[in-house]
């Protein structure tokens, strides 16, 4: 399995503010079930960033387009070479 990065940047209406909710069902069951490692969300830039787990490209297009908020989208998918941070490190030791 590989892993990706999704920049997405995405237009704001009454239509898109409609569907947050059960977009985040949508990403909350993905995060669940081990696909999306990070998921973030910037108001000021409308950007969105996902980290998911992929077998390619194409099967992360396919995760994306089911997103209800897929319509108000435009995206670029980065296959990643390195991820590293305290949450890929092993909890650090103190002696008690």
């Amino acid at each position: 399995m590989k892993k990706y990065q999704v920049t997405i940047h995405f237009e704001m209406s009454d239509d898109f503010m409609d569907l947050v909710p059960p977009h985040r069902t949508y990403i909350n069951f993905l995060i669940n079930k081990g696909i999306i490692d990070h998921y973030a969300v910037s108001m000021e830039t409308h950007r969105s960033w996902i980290t998911l787990n992929a077998e390619n490209k194409q099967e992360v297009e396919k995760l994306l387009v089911k997103s209800p908020l897929f319509r108000f989208w435009t995206f670029e998918i980065d296959e990643l070479f390195v991820l590293d941070g305290q949450h890929y490190r092993l909890p650090e030791v103190n002696p008690n």
